[in-house]
């Protein structure tokens, strides 16, 4: 099982950190040691000051596919998600200031945060699904998939190009602006087109 996270694909969101916006589909892995189930509360790594959240619909992938044409990668997944990438802002600004790989900042246990799924034809138009983050009840992060810079079929034929996607590979799709970072005792709730599909503590 994979999990891959796409970078940067929300204009305001490559803004916000002062990062390029990208010509394609940027990507990274995390490990399947990540994945945090079940509203089970997250814990506080002890070698990082500031983690961030970061919520973004995913997708599952439902399909063994390799080199899929865009036409096609609709086919891939049939449930839509939300989770958070959880990141070590502080080790990741480090690592890319030294020119290293910053994995240690996006892949530690519990960082990959996923709720329930909802079956896309529950949903009117994969092109424009809203979804939310509250932190203790505040709306920290609102987003709509029509603000992709690459959609889910780009993302998926591009992904399939570089490593076959297998069943239960799990696609993060990006980020819109307003990550913010957080503490023990913060309460997380992501929805989405209203549908609570998350909620957990942070400890």
């Amino acid at each position: 099982m994979k999990i891959i996270c796409i970078a940067r694909n929300y204009v305001d969101h490559a803004k916000e950190l002062d990062s390029v916006v990208p010509s394609e589909p940027v990507f990274f892995l995390k490990p399947e040691s990540s994945i945090l189930l079940n509203n089970q509360p997250f814990f506080l790594p002890d070698f990082s000051n500031e983690v961030h959240y970061e919520a973004e619909i995913v997708l599952k992938i439902i399909r063994l596919g390799k080199n899929i044409e865009k036409p096609f990668a609709s086919r891939y997944y049939q449930e839509v998600g939300i989770g958070i990438d959880f990141t070590a802002r502080d080790i990741q600004r480090e690592c890319i200031k030294n020119g290293n790989p910053w994995e240690i900042s996006k892949g530690f246990d519990g960082s990959a945060v996923i709720g329930k799924f909802i079956k896309k034809d529950k949903l009117p138009d994969l092109n424009a699904i809203n979804f939310q983050l509250e932190l203790n009840d505040q709306i920290a992060q609102k987003g709509n998939t029509k603000d992709l810079i690459f959609s889910f079929d780009d993302i998926i034929a591009h992904v399939s190009k570089y490593m076959t996607l297998k069943i239960g590979d799990l696609i993060y799709t990006g980020t819109p602006a307003g990550v913010g970072p957080v503490k023990i005792g913060d309460h997380l709730v992501g929805s989405v087109e209203g549908q609570v599909l998350l909620d957990f503590y942070v400890r």
